[in-house]
């Protein structure tokens, strides 16, 4: 498995090595068909000669900054972003440090600085739609016949339709995820949505239920549907292990903060404190709240059975959802 993509603090970071490089430009959350598309593009200009492939985000989400009291839910955080990169084949992701200072510079100042000056950036690779700068000032035909002045080229990418003509986005798979479609949402990614963690304690309801879960803490609750999920589990040595997982917050029992929690099937180590990820494979059923115990642990029962009947016949959907969770 790949490792992940060098992670830049800001374009000022950039290592020499890495300077004259092709860059994609963009928030990329997901990292979903579109951007592959991106990827593939910046790729093909890459190899003609030999220049390091990049890509330029923005951290925090730029739309999280003008609007603070509506964060962004964020499909990847930085960390699993650069892991899917890197796997993609981007040597590095500049994470360029955003706020309301930066966001006020204008528009020939991200093209003579950050690009020019700090990147060095040979060309570059934006959505059709680009633009950039104070007040969104700075457009396709700003950035070309600028970058042309100072030796960058520009190409744009038109939207990425899926199957139903339809353009693929991030919005569309939060949308997915919080119905509790993981099945749309991977066809969109090109790849099982992952959650990274780190497995921490919890009541252990579910030891004493006999089904022990591995505990982990959603950055944002509301973005995937509480209910039941079929997953697959990667540990820091690479290794996988399918499972049933619930998200929610237990009515049967406590009702309270929510918590992803997985039993892994055949397995009894030990995971505490450990750097896991988690794939969803499918949807099983919305959380319920059920009148004893005994009944949760019969329902459990079949939802395990489920999980193992629908990993059991899983395929990758494409070479990243291979190398991330097969």
């Amino acid at each position: 498995m790949t490792g992940p993509a060098q992670r830049i603090p800001g374009a000022a970071a950039l290592p020499r090595e890495l300077r004259g490089g092709v860059v994609a430009i963009g928030n990329f959350d997901g990292v979903h068909r579109g951007h592959q598309a991106v990827v593939e593009t910046l790729a093909a200009l890459a190899a003609e000669t030999g220049a390091p492939r990049l890509a330029l985000t923005f951290e925090p989400h730029p739309r999280t900054v003008f609007r603070p009291q509506h964060p962004v839910q964020r499909l990847t955080p930085a960390p699993l972003k650069a892991r899917l990169f890197g796997l993609l084949g981007v040597e590095a992701v500049v994470e360029q440090p955003f706020d309301l200072d930066y966001a006020a510079h204008p528009a020939e100042a991200f093209v003579a600085e950050t690009l020019h000056r700090d990147l060095g950036a040979r060309h570059v690779v934006v959505g059709y739609d680009f633009r950039f700068g104070a007040r969104r000032q700075g457009d396709l035909d700003f950035l070309r016949a600028r970058g042309a002045e100072l030796g960058i080229g520009v190409t744009s990418i038109a939207p990425f339709v899926d199957e139903g003509a339809n353009t693929v986005s991030s919005s569309r798979i939060r949308e997915d995820l919080m119905n509790g479609d993981a099945a749309a949402a991977a066809g969109l990614l090109g790849y099982r949505w992952t959650i990274e963690g780190t497995v921490s304690h919890g009541a252990k309801l579910g030891r004493t239920l006999g089904y022990p879960t591995a505990n982990m803490v959603l950055p944002d609750d509301g973005l995937l549907a509480h209910g039941i999920y079929a997953v697959r589990l990667r540990r820091a040595d690479g290794s996988l292990h399918d499972g049933v997982a619930s998200y929610g917050r237990r009515p049967t029992f406590d009702n309270g903060a929510a918590l992803f929690e997985t039993f892994l099937f055949d397995f009894s180590g030990d995971l505490y404190g450990e750097a896991v990820s988690v794939s969803l494979f499918g949807f099983i059923r919305g959380e319920e709240r059920f009148d004893s115990a005994e009944a949760l642990i019969a329902r459990m029962d079949i939802d395990a059975a489920e999980a193992r009947a629908l990993l059991a016949g899983a395929r990758p959907l494409s070479p990243l959802d291979a190398a991330l969770t097969f």
